[in-house]
């Protein structure tokens, strides 16, 4: 049985991980650390869970120091949790790390978006955690880099046009659209219901952290460099993302040829789904899952390529990603504790 404790267990990502690993036949918390509730049972913060799956509630320190454990999620913000890695490291814990301190490999890069790295050295130990992409390489690390939920809608719908000869994949323009949950549990005026429950508006339109991850894969991918045009919103949902992405096309290629060649990237790939012709993502469709269902259509008259792609951004953009990160790991069938249906309607 796999022992894990999570970091940030009360957040909603935390609590996310908890769903997940709590029907997980291969895996158990021991214990999670909260801010807010350190010394309580879980069972007093969060009433539902069964008091077969209760578990103490510590302090972060006291998490690090003092739990046998075989991987800790960090589902805490970047720089509280890139200076917990190596400590955990050092114990033999492997660290699927939720945050965004270890997803960009150059330090000086970091700096530009973040702020000084907390622990550069051990930049290098760290795997990006996209398993569509680097399957083989998770399984012998000790150290994932859980990716960002928007860089996981847009590299999954993009990855398949990359270095097509019909297609100009160099500066995609993404829409991206998310739910609330996105921005995190604690109390912000901008995410309260009354300021964003009617509402519907684009951030951070001008510098998003996510960019600097999605263009470090996706020129990894291409083998040249890739610069995004990203536009992220805020949609009054819980949870849920959408992408749509446009690339200008090269040469004529037909919506029939582009849906075959994005079927044929992903036929083996348990949780990416290839969707008909004139069927489109729908938030609704993926809740709770750890899908991504990608659309492709070709816009003869403008000359475009459009991609759309649907993930729940608590599970495949976070929570269930780094079950599936974890379950290659410790070598476990990825698919395993992942396999429910989405939460529909």
């Amino acid at each position: 049985m796999v022992r894990a404790i999570i970091f940030g267990a009360t957040g909603y990502t935390g609590i996310e991980l908890i769903r997940l690993l709590a029907s997980h036949p291969e895996a158990t918390i021991v214990a999670g650390a909260s801010r807010q509730w350190a010394g309580k049972k879980v069972r007093e913060v969060l009433p539902y869970i069964p008091t077969d799956l209760e578990f103490p509630l510590v302090s972060i320190d006291e998490l690090v120091r003092g739990q046998v454990a075989d991987v800790a999620f960090l589902a805490l913000p970047h720089g509280a949790a890139g200076s917990l890695v190596r400590p955990l490291l050092d114990q033999g814990i492997k660290v699927v790390d939720l945050s965004a301190d270890y997803r960009l490999h150059d330090s000086k890069v970091y700096a530009e978006w973040y702020g000084d790295h907390p622990d550069p050295d051990i930049l290098d130990r760290a795997v990006y955690g996209l398993p569509e992409i680097h399957r083989e390489s998770i399984k012998s690390a000790d150290l994932v880099a859980n990716p960002g939920c928007y860089p996981t809608s847009v590299i999954l719908g993009l990855m398949p046009l990359l270095n097509q000869q019909d297609v100009d994949a160099r500066s995609p323009i993404v829409d991206s659209k998310s739910g609330i949950s996105g921005a995190g549990r604690g109390a912000k005026l901008s995410t309260s219901y009354c300021e964003a429950g009617e509402g519907f508006k684009p951030y951070t339109v001008i510098g998003h952290r996510h960019v600097p991850e999605m263009e470090q894969e996706l020129t990894q991918l291409q083998g040249s460099e890739v610069k995004v045009r990203f536009t992220p919103h805020l949609i009054p949902v819980s949870r849920g993302m959408i992408s749509t992405m446009y690339l200008p096309l090269v040469k004529d290629i037909s919506s029939v040829k582009l849906r075959a060649d994005f079927e044929q990237k992903y036929e083996q790939e348990p949780f990416v789904r290839i969707l008909p012709a004139g069927v489109f993502p729908d938030t609704a469709q993926v809740r709770g899952s750890n899908m991504c269902h990608i659309s492709v259509e070709v816009d003869d008259r403008m000359g475009l390529v459009i991609v759309m792609s649907a993930i729940d951004n608590l599970v495949k953009g976070a929570a269930g990603q780094a079950v599936q990160n974890m379950n290659l790991i410790v070598g476990l069938d990825e698919t395993t504790g992942l396999l429910g249906l989405p939460l529909y309607p």
